[in-house]
Order: structure tokens, then sequence, then C-alpha cells
């Protein structure tokens, strides 16, 4: 059997080809080739066959099926076969720019006692995007958790993913709360003694999809992920009610401007909010 990769990369897949193409040539980019890619494909035909075809010749990719299509338990599945010591869990439209599996690679080696280090998201059109980030690098702590991890750029040791046990599926697109699944992930890891990391010089990129008509549709369903996991690790009532007083901001100030989609968003995503943290509270 051939030795172990410093990094497993497991990569949850549904419905995108082109998109996939390009992280995997963003993969095939990175100064460090020490990685296997495991796709999990929520597929149910081939059409990403001959594309995966071409990449397995520049790269190490396994590729599990899954029939059910729900993030969190794809990522799962991709968790138990890995062999690499640091593990990340890409989107399938995100992008790896150049050298950023070295620069993590060399955080953790000059820092054994790390156990999870995470970046901030770029956008495609530049800044920052996805959401509201830490302006410096700093400890990740449940008091700022919210604003240094997204999913696409948190790395961890293989080993505190098994202490913890994985992704919560009843988090995560294709779940019942849609969202926050590595919110719940970072926390559940700090509470266990895990020393967690943030630099907004890591960066990925990835699509920017606040205030669209997609994000207005699943803003509930994202919403509710957030106020799930507020309730189950039972943040305080400030925070929880910062959470919900954001969006009520959001919907008067998009009925003001006469934003229609605006408003939708910041509407579901209250409602989402408060559905999933009544949910976690009330079990």
């Amino acid at each position: 059997m051939a030795p172990a990769p410093r990094f497993s990369l497991v990569v949850a897949t549904l419905g995108r080809v082109a998109e996939l193409d390009v992280l995997l040539c963003s993969l095939a980019g990175q100064q460090s080739a020490d990685f296997e890619v495991i796709v999990v494909d929520q597929n149910g035909d081939g059409r990403l066959d001959d594309m995966l075809a071409r990449h397995a010749a520049a790269m190490p990719i396994r590729r599990l099926r899954s029939n059910v299509r729900a993030l969190s338990h794809a990522r799962n599945l991709g968790l138990a076969q890995c062999r690499g010591a640091l593990v990340g869990f890409p989107d399938d439209d995100c992008i790896y720019p150049p050298g950023l599996l070295a620069a993590v690679d060399a955080a953790f080696a000059a820092d054994p006692a790390l156990d999870l280090l995470s970046g901030a998201a770029a956008a495609p059109g530049g800044g920052l995007g996805s959401g509201r980030w830490h302006p410096v690098a700093a400890p990740i702590s449940r008091a700022n958790v919210w604003i240094t991890a997204i999913s696409f750029i948190v790395f961890l040791r293989r080993a505190v993913l098994e202490r913890i046990g994985g992704f919560d599926e009843r988090l995560g697109v294709g779940a019942p709360f849609g969202a926050a699944e590595e919110t719940d992930l970072v926390v559940r890891a700090i509470d266990a003694g895990a020393r967690a990391r943030y630099d907004p010089a890591l960066l990925v990129l990835h699509p920017d999809k606040r205030l669209s008509e997609v994000a207005a549709a699943r803003a509930f369903s994202y919403g509710a992920g957030c106020g799930f996991v507020l309730g189950k690790h039972r943040f305080t009532l400030p925070v929880v009610a910062s959470f919900l007083m954001r969006p009520v901001g959001g919907v008067l100030r998009a009925v003001l401007r006469g934003r229609r989609i605006e408003a939708l968003y910041y509407a579901r995503t209250l409602a989402g909010r408060i559905r999933g943290y009544c949910a976690a509270r009330w079990r």
C-alpha cells in the first residue's frame, strides 16, 4: 500500500461538473502534491466519469457513491476513508489558490499543538465574501467562531475528527437544518480541548451568493441551521439576541429601500433561526 498522504481532501458533490473540474484544476496546481482527493458523488448518473478519469492522471482520486443527498452525510462517508494526517473539506465550487496547502502544512508543522486551522473566503470580484470575517489572526473561540470558520477553509488533524465523531448529520445542505455544520464541528472540537487558530491570510475563492434569488430561496433552511447550533451549544442569550436582531434590521433597511429579494432573504433567515433555536432547545 502507498504511504499515507499528508492531506485528505473530502469533496461532496451534487449536480456540478464544470465547477468541480475547476476545483480539481486548482488542486493540481498546488505546490504540495502530498494529498489525496476523496470525491463523494451524490449524483445518480455518470456525469463525472470522464472528468474524474482525466484528473486521476494528475492526482490520487477516490470516488465514493452516496444515494443520500445530504452534505454532512457525504462528508462523513469520505472522512471514514481518509488516510491523511490533515483533513480539509473543499466545496465543489471553490478554488484553492496556488500555495494554499503548502501554507497550511507549514502552519501545522511549525506548531505541533495546533489541531485546527481556518482562513477566510475570497469573493470572485475581490475582497472577502461568504459572510463577515474577523479582521485579524486570532485563536478561535466560542466568542468569534461565527466569523472565523467556514467549512471549505477549515483544516483539522484527522485524530481530532475521529475523536469528536465528524459532522452532525442533522446539519448541512440536505439535512433538516441546512447550514452551520462546520460551526458545530468547530465548537465541539474546541469544547473537546482542541487548539484552533484563524488566519485571514489563508484564502479560498468561493462564489458569494448573498442577497441573490438563490440565497433567498435557501435562507430559511440556512437560518434554521444557525439557530439549531445556537440552541444546541447553549450560546448566551445576548449572542442569540444579536443573531435575531441582525435580520430584523436587514428586513427594515430592505423594505425602506424597496429591495424585495433582500427583504425576503432577511425575513426567511429570521424565521429559520427562530425555528432552529426552538428545535434545539425544546427537542
